[in-house]
């Protein structure tokens, strides 16, 4: 099939870490996540047997220029908005969880509202982590005030504290805590839908190269479980929170570019 005929899937590099509360590093990992899909140690094969670059064309759009000034958040939006249109999904590399509160009002000026389904340790919502409204520990709290998601799934949390929790009941956020974790028994929202992926939801066994190591968590198998039991029409998903500087052998890296690789194939299906 002519590449021109190929289901298109869009690669958005978001190269930012300047809204990180403890550790710097999520910044290099747009190009650490390529290397790793562009290796040769593996192919480009997803388990669903679509094949990038046969069954469909994953158009890598570069990096945005970010410069850790307060223009980043609309450069973000903005490039999410104009990555969404014409039908195709686009998956995000960040950088860290800040990224994706941008994306999501983007992606919503083109789709309404989506639902999202969120991979973590953290909750993410904090009204206000020390004094930044944008810190990568609140992405989620932004998105729902402005009403950009209609449905929250949280998967792997285990970090909730009282003042998330009363979060997550305001915002009617459906955690689904690592301690009652089954692939089978998280929720699946519908279509429009957004998924993302902070690498720190693995284990440390699974994902060492993570700002915040938080034992306890997913696999690798149990992220996939839960994303091959997707219906809906993926409008988008980011994969956020890769420290390389923390990496061993580059096995984090491996583990994203996995993931990149059947969220394309899963945002690919008609």
């Amino acid at each position: 099939m002519e590449e021109a005929e190929l289901k298109k899937v869009r690669l958005l590099g978001l190269p930012t870490d300047s809204h990180s509360s403890f550790l710097r590093g999520p910044a290099l990992a747009p190009e650490a996540i390529r290397a790793a899909l562009a290796s040769e140690h593996s192919n480009l094969a997803t388990e669903s047997g679509i094949e990038i670059g046969v069954d469909l064309a994953l158009k890598d759009l570069g990096n945005l220029p970010l410069d850790e000034t307060g223009g980043d958040f609309d450069r973000i939006r903005e490039g999410a908005e104009e990555a969404s249109k014409g039908g195709a999904g686009t998956i995000f590399l960040g950088g860290d969880h800040m990224v994706t509160y941008p994306i999501v009002a983007g992606v919503a000026e083109v789709h309404g509202p989506v639902n999202i389904l969120h991979f973590d340790a953290h909750p993410d919502l904090y009204d206000d982590f020390e004094g930044d409204p944008l810190s990568h520990a609140s992405p989620f709290a932004r998105i729902m005030e402005r009403a950009l998601a209609t449905r929250l799934v949280q998967v792997g949390i285990r970090t909730l504290n009282g003042h998330c929790r009363e979060q997550a009941a305001r915002f009617g956020v459906e955690v689904v805590e690592m301690r009652d974790f089954a692939p089978a028994a998280v929720p699946i929202p519908e279509g429009p839908l957004y998924v993302s992926i902070d690498m720190d939801a693995l284990d440390p066994a699974f994902a060492p190269g993570v700002s915040h190591h938080e034992p306890g968590g997913l696999s690798v198998r149990d992220i996939l479980s839960v994303l091959h039991r997707l219906q809906g029409s993926i409008v988008g998903a980011d994969v956020v929170e890769y420290n390389p500087t923390r990496d061993i052998n580059g096995m984090t890296a491996v583990v994203a570019a996995k993931f990149v690789k059947e969220l394309a194939a899963l945002a690919a299906r008609d």
